[in-house]
């Protein structure tokens, strides 16, 4: 039955209104709420639920009906003239449309009398039936005419998928970056000159020796005799001087893509502040301000660095390159910095019984250490050759971090609508102690 629903919604006011009455009056009066009012409370309350719970379903129903009135003129079987679309269920099902075509019981009784097909037919094959109000291909029926409806489907756009909408997910996935490490070892300072200066020792003489007590009042150096001397050291420094050089990267850009995408800016600014930042790390380790004047004096590059020879094989030589470090160099390794392949090949050394020295797959080492030494990858370091030191005496000053700026005033960008977008940092880079790097030979033969 038919639910009135304006007056089950005015039955559900009163019952709540009734209620918070009953409230309203024990409150005015000052006092609690008698048990026979609580219950009358109770009563209406219990009223409104379920009044509510009728409106609910009325609603649902009327969200079905109207539902289906979107779908009109789409014909499920058995059509109403007035409304445009089907109230009944069809009369047939498939199946039974099919058995009792006219097509199917002509060429069944020609092709089986009896209703069973002879032993002897091969190559049976069934006429093509085209069967109306079923399937993909609903009859619409309207004036007296009959059309055949056209196939709603999602994969055309001129169809049903005109109203799908794409999901848009905002995943951006990009072709990928080298991790970065050697900022991360090696010490970072800001400046903000366009040199930098710092004092390197280049001589160290070590005269300290016990003295005796003087046992003369004189001494001349005509005698010799010594009479509580004290022996002099030497010591020399020198002054050395880094430049500031600038590293930048720009790509142009139409003023229309970059309005119309915001994530678009976004990614631009990271890809060129990414551009930046992994050829620093390159030019730390490989730029040669001799041959390039513009470049940063590159550790690769660097004069008077510790050198360790391959001996025997690259656990023995990485061995070596520590004992280099601590008695040549006079300092405490921090870590190694190793070429992906080369830390691989680390990795999977195996004594005689096939037994991994580093602890193989399952090894819960994350900073790789090689003999008690951390390992960093370097994926701008050549392979074969590696570095042990102590980072902290290299140092990078920052005069100006990774910046971005867009402009129009390049060539004839201004007429075509389109920007020049660029990114740069300005930075220098020293070796403060050259001993305090070695650089490690890791391929025999090499």
């Amino acid at each position: 039955m038919a639910i009135d629903i304006q007056k089950t919604n005015d039955e559900m006011v009163a019952a709540l209104k009734s209620a918070r009455d009953i409230g309203d009056k024990a409150e005015q009066e000052k006092r609690d709420i008698t048990d026979e009012e609580r219950k009358s409370a109770q009563d209406f309350l219990k009223t409104a639920r379920e009044k509510k719970e009728l409106l609910l379903k009325a609603k649902a129903d009327r969200e079905i009906k109207d539902a289906i009135e979107a779908l009109e003129g789409i014909d499920l079987g058995g059509f109403d003239e007035n409304k445009g679309y089907s109230r009944q269920r069809p009369q047939k099902t498939l199946g039974e449309a099919f058995t009792d075509a006219k097509e199917w019981t002509e060429w069944i009784s020609k092709m089986a009398p009896g209703g069973r097909f002879p032993d002897s037919k091969k190559g049976i094959q069934s006429p093509v039936l085209q069967i109306a109000d079923f399937g993909l291909f609903p009859q619409k029926r309207r004036y007296g005419d009959h059309e055949r409806k056209e196939l709603l489907t999602g994969a055309s756009a001129i169809s049903a998928g005109a109203f799908v909408e794409s999901d848009r997910t905002g995943i951006y996935e990009a072709l990928g970056r080298h991790p970065l490490s050697v900022r991360q070892l090696i010490d970072v300072r800001t400046t903000t000159s366009d040199t930098v200066e710092f004092v390197r020792q280049t001589v160290q003489v070590t005269q300290a020796a016990p003295v005796p007590e003087a046992n003369v009042t004189d001494f001349t150096g005509a005698t010799g005799e010594i009479s509580g001397e004290k022996p002099e050291a030497t010591t020399r420094f020198e002054r050395i001087t880094e430049t500031v050089k600038t590293i930048a990267v720009w790509i142009p850009a139409t003023k229309r893509a970059l309005s119309d995408a915001a994530q678009l800016r976004g990614l631009i600014d990271s890809e060129l502040r990414d551009d930046l930042a992994e050829e620093t790390e390159d030019q730390i380790l490989n730029g040669d301000d001799v041959t390039n004047s513009e470049d940063l004096p590159g550790l690769n590059n660097t004069a008077n660095v510790l050198v360790q020879a391959f001996n025997t094989d690259i656990a023995i030589t990485a061995r070596k390159a520590i004992t280099n470090l601590e008695v040549n160099g006079k300092q405490m390794p921090t870590a190694w910095l190793l070429n992906p392949i080369d830390v691989e090949a680390f990795d999977l050394l195996q004594d005689n019984e096939g037994r991994f020295y580093w602890g193989g797959p399952l090894a819960m080492m994350p900073q790789r250490p090689i003999w008690s030494v951390p390992s960093a990858k370097g994926f701008f370091q050549a392979q074969g050759t590696g570095w042990l030191a102590n980072w902290r005496k290299a140092v990078l000053w920052d005069r100006e971090q990774g910046s971005i700026s867009v402009s129009d005033s390049h060539a004839d960008f201004f007429i075509r609508n389109m920007i020049a977008i660029l990114a740069e940092l300005r930075c220098a880079f020293g070796v403060i102690r050259p001993s305090a790097f070695c650089q490690v030979d890791l391929q025999s033969g090499s």
